[in-house]
């Protein structure tokens, strides 16, 4: 828990312990969850933990460049810890989202036509290798 008291500390945000939890929750839990995912979890262990308080949390991080906001399915933002130039595939049939390390197969530059390029995000629809196999 101190690495992550420690990571907030360096990022300006005071590490309630609230955000450690949450901050915990993302690392260990790299299955890029929704505010309702997150709230879910950690209610057992934060009776007094409210979705306001995640959600308020989670966009902090956001802002702070911690974590990034994913609008896969135009229906619910999901959080995701890895903030590096990364693809998201969706599992079409059990709807999982996975990261895809894409730097092998497009090329991130810093321009385009003249406009600096400050984040990516690239979606890919398919069948994951789990639900391939079943």
């Amino acid at each position: 828990m101190e690495q992550y008291k420690q990571y907030l500390e360096s990022k300006g945000i005071s590490p309630s312990y609230q955000r450690l939890k949450i901050l915990e929750y993302l690392d260990q839990n790299r299955t890029h969850p929704t505010v309702d995912e997150i709230y879910s979890a950690l209610l057992p262990l934060i009776p007094t933990l409210s979705k306001t308080t995640v959600y308020n949390t989670v966009s902090l991080f956001v802002q702070q460049g911690l974590a990034q906001m994913l609008l896969l399915d135009n229906v619910e933002a999901r959080y995701d810890i890895t903030v590096m130039p990364h693809a998201h595939l969706t599992c079409s049939r059990c709807g999982k989202v996975f990261d895809i390390d894409s730097a092998q197969y497009v090329q991130f530059p810093q321009t385009i036509e003249g406009h600096t390029i400050e984040s990516y995000q690239i979606a890919i629809k398919g069948i994951c290798k789990n639900c391939l196999v079943h």
